[in-house]
């Protein structure tokens, strides 16, 4: 079998989300169900780019992988686009005999039963200002196929007081899962740098809107890898 890769690459940090910090090397599946209007991953999203993505065996990935780390076991990011539209079980397999560790992030509109080989999911549904309305019944399936396997969070990225509220809804319906809140990134072209004042501003706002305001629930976090490397790819 093979899979689709946007690209690999690492060990670096990941900049978000329960790992945030951790040294991690990153899978990027290509091809998604959603376009998002902020997609900061377009290069592993649109058809336009197929022609980049490269066919590999779960070995192929394995080797890369190990390459990368220097064959010292880390935690192994797999993203995209949304990389449950492929099937990782053999990825995971794979790399789990050798001590890597694996997280999974995905918006959860498609349930695989490999989520439950995970050692972290990240549902990530996607507000408003991603132009995409959210299937609740799919996330469920999503939470039902990882089962007691890994640990499962949810992180959602705010732009505006639509996605403040529907982040509110969101744990609404899940309060069960540990809640993860981000200022969204609007400067998403890799050739330009990002405005690292309003970038701080964003975090400021969120803060005050949340934790400010008596919303203790979610934990606030910057987007890390933005305010080190900007809209780069590859770090």
């Amino acid at each position: 079998m093979s899979l689709r890769i946007a690209e690999i690459f690492g060990p670096t940090v990941q900049g978000e989300g329960i790992l945030i910090g951790e040294p991690t090397v990153f899978v990027r599946a290509g091809g998604c169900d959603y376009r998002c209007a902020w997609c900061d991953s377009l290069h592993a999203v649109e058809s336009v780019y197929r022609q980049t993505w490269t066919p590999m065996s779960p070995e192929a990935i394995m080797d890369e992988v190990r390459k990368l780390s220097g064959g010292q076991p880390l935690t192994v990011s797999v993203s995209g686009g949304n990389p449950a539209i492929q099937d990782f079980a053999p990825v995971i397999a794979l790399g789990q005999a050798e001590g890597y560790r694996f997280a999974l992030e995905t918006q959860g509109s498609i349930a695989q039963g490999w989520f439950a080989d995970l050692d972290t999911l990240v549902l990530s549904p996607k507000p408003p200002s991603s132009t995409h309305d959210t299937d609740w019944d799919r996330f469920t399936d999503c939470l039902n196929a990882a089962g007691d396997g890994p640990t499962v969070v949810m992180k959602i990225v705010v732009f505006n007081d639509a996605d403040l509220a529907y982040a509110r809804a969101a744990h609404a319906r899940h309060p069960e899962l540990p809640l993860f809140l981000q200022p969204g990134n609007p400067e998403v072209d890799p050739e330009s740098p990002v405005d690292l004042n309003a970038a701080t501003a964003r975090l400021r706002w969120l803060i005050d809107e949340t934790v400010g305001k008596g919303w203790f629930a979610p934990r606030i976090l910057p987007q890390l890898h933005v305010l080190v490397w900007g809209n780069q790819r590859g770090v």
